[in-house]
C-alpha cells in the first residue's frame, strides 16, 4: 500500500514541500512558525511520512519540531536522491521538483523515520564537535607560528593558543563528566579503553558520532563507517574492492587509533605482519586494521548492551544519517 509522503526541500530560509511525486505543494519559512504551518499542511493531507535530505544542519529544527508534533520524519542522503533523479531522467532542477523527487525516492526506497536523539546525546555530539574544531584551530596556529618572526604577531598567536588550550581543557572535562553520568556510556568507556591505544577522545567521538555501535552487525557498522571493502564484480570480471562513503570523521579517527593499537595489541601486530608478508599495500593494511578495530569495538559494545542491567538504558538512535 502506497504511503502518503511529503517531500521537503530545505534551505537556510525556506522549506519547499510537495505531497508525493507531483501533488499539492507549499512553501514555508524555515522558522518555528513556518514549520508549524508545514505540520498543518501535512496533517491536512494526511501525510504518513515527511522526507527531507540531510543538509548539514538546516534539517535539525524541522526534524525536531515536526517530530514533536507527532509527524514521522525520514532523513535522506542527498547524493542518493540526486542519483535517483538522474536515473529517472529528471534533469530539470527546481525546489518544487526536488521536493517531489524526495518524496518519490522515499516511497521507492521505503525510507523509515528516524528516532530523535536524547538531550544528552545531542549535548555530547555538540561538545565533541567543538572539541574537534578547536583541536584543528590549535594545529593550524602551531603550523603558522613556525613561519612567524614578528614578535607582536607571535604574541597574538600565543594568546590565541592559550585561549584555545583553556577551552579544550574545559570541553574535555565536560565530556568526561557527561560520559561518567550515563551508565551505558560509562561501561562502554571502560571496555573500549581496555584496548591499548584507545583513549578518551576516541571513546567520546564514537559515542557522539556512532551511537549505533553495539546494535548493528559487523558488516553494517563497517559500511556505516566506510571501512568495509565493497564488491565491484560483473559477470566473470572481479573488480578491485574499495571503501567509499560512510562517516568521514569516524573513519579518520579509526585510521589514527588503529595505527596506534597496531603497535601494542598482539593480535593486531600479528595481523599487520601477516598482511605485510603477503605483499598487501600499506593503504590496504591501514584499512584492514581500522576495520578490525571497529569490529572489536562493536563486539565489546554488544556485550555491554546485552548486560541485563544496561539493556534498557540504550539511548535512542540518532539521525542515522541519511538512508
Amino acid at each position: 500500500m502506497t504511503r502518503i509522503i511529503c517531500g521537503v526541500d530545505i534551505s537556510s530560509a525556506s522549506l519547499e514541500a510537495r505531497i508525493g511525486r507531483g501533488g499539492a505543494a507549499g512553501s514555508f519559512a524555515n522558522t518555528a512558525e513556518g514549520i508549524a504551518q508545514l505540520a498543518t499542511f501535512c496533517r491536512t493531507h494526511e501525510v504518513e511520512l515527511v522526507a527531507m535530505e540531510a543538509t548539514g544542519g538546516y534539517e535539525q529544527q524541522p526534524l525536531a519540531l515536526l517530530s514533536e508534533q507527532g509527524l514521522p520524519v525520514a532523513i535522506l542522503n542527498p547524493r542518493a536522491v540526486r542519483r535517483f533523479a538522474d536515473s529517472m531522467g529528471q534533469m530539470e532542477k527546481t525546489d518544487a521538483l526536488d521536493a517531489g523527487m524526495i518524496a518519490w525516492f522515499a516511497e521507492t526506497k521505503r525510507s523509515q523515520p528516524v528516532c530523535l536523539s536524547s538531550p544528552s546525546q545531542l549535548q555530547l555530539r555538540a561538545l565533541v564537535t567543538r572539541l574537534r574544531q578547536l583541536t584543528q584551530i590549535r594545529t593550524a596556529q602551531l603550523n603558522q607560528a613556525r613561519l612567524v618572526t614578528d614578535p607582536a604577531v607571535m604574541a597574538l598567536i600565543e594568546q590565541l593558543l592559550a585561549l584555545v588550550a583553556r577551552q579544550i581543557g574545559e570541553l574535555e572535562s565536560s565530556i568526561a563528566a557527561l560520559i561518567s553520568q550515563d551508565p551505558l556510556w560509562h561501561q562502554l568507556d571502560q571496555v573500549f579503553r581496555s584496548i591499548k591505544g584507545v583513549a578518551d577522545r576516541t571513546v567520546a567521538r564514537l559515542m557522539a558520532e556512532m551511537p549505533e555501535i553495539g546494535t548493528l552487525s559487523n558488516k553494517t557498522i563497517s559500511k556505516l563507517a566506510g571501512v568495509a571493502p565493497l564488491a565491484k564484480d560483473s559477470g566473470k570480471h572481479q573488480g578491485k574492492r574499495a571503501v567509499r562513503g560512510g562517516r568521514t570523521s569516524i573513519r579518520e579517527i579509526l585510521f589514527i587509533v588503529a595505527s596506534v593499537v597496531g603497535r601494542y595489541e598482539p593480535d593486531f601486530i600479528a595481523f599487520q605482519q601477516r598482511l605485510s608478508a603477503a605483499g598487501k599495500p600499506r593503504k590496504v593494511i591501514r584499512i584492514a586494521l581500522a576495520h578490525k578495530l571497529l569490529v572489536r569495538l562493536n563486539a565489546k559494545a554488544r556485550e555491554v548492551r546485552h548486560q541485563p542491567d544496561l539493556s534498557a538504558l540504550a539511548p535512542l538512535l540518532p539521525l542515522p544519517g541519511k538512508s
